[in-house]
């Protein structure tokens, strides 16, 4: 219900008497007084009316918040009238004078059913005159410190982020071999089939086909070159030439080794990005005019003849640049093909230490119950105390099971293995945004860009603060209660009613909030059946309807009542 406002009145014309004050002359700003980012601030705006204010009159106001069993004191003003001689707003006497005063209230649950008052002390002179308090307002709404007022919100506005594992079942892997050719020739020497990367290629090949079961071939890649120097036809039929052989040689290791697999080739005959990688690479004199020539020129038969006439260094490139360019490469693709989701949660129950940190980690995807998956993050920590990520993991599940020391206790060894995880400093956020600790929140937010769930977080730290408007841009498109909650307070009810419509999972305050809606948009159906919702899921929502202001015009309806049973 609207609150009634104030404004002054005086109920005696009497200019040597200050008396009782009404409230009609008084206006509050917010007319509802609402809790904002753990505030209450108001502005009073008023007005000493004409003949009123006595002349040697000194008087403080006060504003005051009362509640059963407490009360809050609010910044107090003070005026005088025109005699007297100081500092303060001067009121005269014939004239009267309006005024404005800011106070803000640090908000405490119980402030839900209360009133504002201004309480008066006044002397004329040295006498003390007396101005009975005003009461000017009634209640606070309170919804948007639903979070910081109730934990299992707080629980529930966002999940903590998760520690995600790296396991791939099948990892793409690559071996290469060069053959290196002589200048103007294409025959594959007995020596090239000796070297040291030959050898590994080849006993890969053999080891694909012993293990099978864990290899498979994907295929043999044979690309061949030339370098850019001579003629181009000459080049090309040179670079074809090193092509057919080295395949030839791959085609007969792969029969060797008992393996069947593609062999793809191509060549190119003037290789002049490898011959321009090479250079930058070299420390060879005049090297960035060579670069230069390059760039300039796109015709080879330009570039090679301006790169001949560089004969201080021509002579340097044939030796170690050119033979470089005279290859074929070999390359062996195959896959490494890992456990089975059976074979991984058998080899867990039968001897764990021969799993990977990452196939532990996704072990723990694999089965459903939080029991379980604790046990396998346990026993990854176990094995594995070096990576946090376990930690933060079993973290997430003590928050998500209301047990915040040990979800602390394990934030705190998975921050002492890697304090700049950005999942871990976003759970610190929660767990200090659950603490009521909105600085710290904030700071550990500032670590966790990257981090999951990051914009919910962020959302609900931002209505923690009061800045509603950039929780709703945080929230993004989310349909959850909190991204619901900031559209409430940022008065958006109808984007907040769909949200809240969509919510995944819907719980005692997704009903509690569409409650809140309907209170906002006069729809006092929509307020009964989701607060005899939210009230059936969570029987203690129906006291806290009782004492919300948002509900404060519902209390004498029956259908109201009875929704609250």
């Amino acid at each position: 219900m609207p609150l009634l406002v104030a404004m002054v009145a005086v109920l005696t014309s009497c200019s040597s008497k200050m008396g009782e004050l009404s409230a009609d002359y008084f206006t509050t700003n917010p007319q509802v007084l609402e809790a904002v980012g753990g505030k209450v601030p108001v502005t009073i705006n008023g007005k000493f009316p004409e003949k009123y204010f006595n002349k040697k009159a000194v008087v403080t106001v006060t504003p005051v918040l009362k509640w059963e069993g407490g009360q809050a004191v609010g910044t107090p003003a003070t005026f005088q009238g025109e005699k007297v001689e100081g500092n303060d707003q001067t009121i005269y006497y014939k004239a009267g004078g309006a005024y404005t005063m800011k106070t803000t209230f640090d908000y405490v649950p119980a402030m839900a059913k209360s009133e504002l008052y201004l309480q008066f002390s006044a002397k004329v002179g040295k006498k003390e005159v007396a101005i009975p308090e005003v009461k000017v307002a009634d209640g606070v709404l309170a919804t948007g410190e639903i979070m910081s007022t109730n934990a299992n919100y707080t629980l529930g506005a966002t999940e903590p982020s998760m520690s995600s594992d790296k396991f791939q079942r099948i990892i793409k892997e690559a071996k290469e071999a060069n053959i290196m050719f002589l200048i103007q020739q294409a025959n594959v020497r007995a020596n090239q089939l000796k070297t040291a990367e030959m050898n590994a290629l080849n006993e890969q090949m053999a080891a694909i086909k012993a293990d099978d079961k864990n290899l498979a071939l994907t295929n043999v890649e044979v690309t061949a070159y030339a370098s850019p120097d001579g003629e181009l036809g000459l080049n090309e039929k040179l670079a074809g030439n090193r092509e057919s052989n080295a395949a030839a040689y791959a085609k007969k290791q792969l029969k060797k080794a008992k393996l069947e697999g593609n062999i793809d080739t191509k060549y190119t005959a003037e290789d002049w990005e490898g011959f321009k990688t090479l250079v930058e690479k070299s420390n060879i004199q005049d090297k960035e005019v060579i670069l230069r020539v390059l760039s300039m020129y796109n015709d080879p038969e330009r570039r090679e003849a301006e790169i001949k006439n560089l004969s201080s260094v021509y002579g340097t490139l044939a030796d170690e640049i050119l033979p470089q360019l005279r290859r074929a490469r070999l390359t062996l693709n195959y896959e490494i093909i890992g456990r089975s989701d059976d074979e991984i949660l058998n080899t867990f129950a039968a001897s764990p230490k021969e799993l990977s940190v990452e196939e532990l980690l996704y072990a723990a995807t694999l089965v459903k119950g939080s029991s379980d998956k604790e046990a396998i993050y346990k026993k990854t920590t176990e094995i594995y105390p070096k990576d946090y990520r376990a930690f933060n993991n079993l973290a997430n599940l003590a928050y998500q099971d209301g047990d915040m020391e040990a979800a602390a206790s394990y934030l705190a060894k998975a921050a002492g293995i890697n304090a700049a995880a950005p999942e871990v400093n976003n759970n610190l956020g929660l767990m200090a945004m659950l603490n009521g600790e909105k600085e710290k929140a904030e700071a550990y937010l500032a670590k966790s860009s990257g981090a999951e769930k990051l914009n919910e977080a962020l959302g609900n730290l931002y209505i923690a603060q009061g800045q509603y408007d950039r929780a709703v841009s945080s929230f993004k498109e989310a349909k959850t209660n909190s991204a619901a909650l900031a559209q409430i307070m940022s008065k958006d009810y109808n984007k907040a009613k769909s949200t809240l419509e969509a919510v995944t999972n819907p719980d005692a305050y997704t009903s509690y909030l569409k409650a809140v809606v309907g209170a906002r948009t006069n729809n006092a159906s929509m307020v009964v059946s989701n607060l005899a919702k939210a009230v059936k899921e969570d029987a203690s929502l129906a006291q806290k309807a009782m004492k919300d202001a948002e509900f404060a015009k519902y209390l004498t309806n029956a259908d109201f009542l009875n929704a609250l049973k």
